[in-house]
């Protein structure tokens, strides 16, 4: 087994948060995912009754004072569509490399998802139960580590899907892959072809490196592309199209995405906030499909869907 390269974490590493009460805290989660472009993490302070709102971005000086300004506007906003986001406590800190790693060893423990899957981090020692297959993962700047609600129910699905299918080899796409981690669980579980993208350069480095690390390089080669600008047709139609964005970017490119869904196939969509899901909804199903089941853990729901 190879080792994973280490991942240098960049001296501009910053983490980007909002403090707010918990009524406002899916409205601040939307905007902090909005401004940053990613999913962000939630953690909830039992003794102030407050919420902080994060996500970690390799952040240059130069745009600091432009991040802190998006997000206020972005408040600003919330507070004149009858928001209130108090204390609307924004916070922009440098995080030191030993910080990021240690915090992470702290926090991702092993997770199993069913009899199928087992997803650890290298320094785990855990083993496997029979017939579970193993995706190794150290947490990074990519976002995807199974412990979010959002890909816990992607991966939950992967799996459901394949089960214990004997017959040919269902095909997947991973829309914004992050880690790798849906595609990789997905080559592991005997899909074929798997292919995923991201727009992010970072994004597609790691997952490479994960795909390596995991010994499925051949099966998983992440590409650099951006869903906003794939094709509004494709040749290329798969059994399984995962999803994990934001729910606007899910609205506007609906199309873009159900271009490359097969007939009959499964559509798992995943980063919505429950105030947004019956939008999302309604949306794919006046494109024909059909939601099979769909699942709520805090702020977030997410859903499978089959086209007919």
């Amino acid at each position: 087994m190879k080792s994973l390269p280490k991942t240098k974490t960049p001296a501009d590493l910053r983490q980007v948060s909002i403090t707010t009460h918990p009524g406002a805290e899916e409205a601040v989660t939307a905007l902090v995912g909005r401004v940053s472009g990613q999913t962000p993490s939630v953690y909830d302070d039992m003794a102030t009754g407050l919420a902080t709102v994060s996500v970690y971005l390799p952040l240059p000086d130069a745009t600091v004072a432009a991040t802190r300004a998006a997000l206020r506007a972005g408040l600003a906003d919330l507070e004149e569509s009858g928001i209130d986001a108090a204390p609307g406590r924004i916070a922009i800190r440098r995080v030191k490399p030993l910080d990021w790693s240690e915090s992470w060893k702290r926090h991702f423990r092993p997770i199993e998802i069913g009899a199928a899957l087992l997803v650890r981090p290298t320094w785990s020692r855990r083993k496997p139960k029979a017939g579970q297959q193993v995706v190794l993962l150290d947490p990074g700047l990519s976002f995807g580590t199974g412990q979010h609600a959002t890909t816990h129910f992607c991966l939950t699905q992967v799996a459901a899907l394949r089960g214990r299918d004997t017959g040919p080899a269902p095909s997947l796409i991973d829309m914004g892959t992050g880690s790798g981690i849906l595609a990789i669980a997905a080559a592991k579980l005997g899909y074929a072809p798997v292919r995923a993208f991201d727009f992010d350069a970072d994004c597609v480095r790691i997952t490479r490196e994960n795909a390596e690390l995991n010994e499925v390089a051949a099966q998983v080669k992440p590409e650099l592309a951006d869903v906003t600008r794939l094709p509004r047709t494709s040749k290329e139609q798969y059994d399984v199209v995962c999803a994990n964005l934001m729910s606007d970017l899910l609205l506007a490119e609906r199309d873009r995405i159900l271009a490359r869904l097969k007939p009959g196939g499964s559509l798992v969509l995943a980063g919505i906030l429950s105030t947004q899901f019956t939008a999302v909804e309604k949306a794919f199903r006046a494109a024909g499909l059909k939601l099979v089941i769909a699942k709520t853990d805090k702020e977030w729901r997410s859903g499978r869907f089959r086209r007919a």
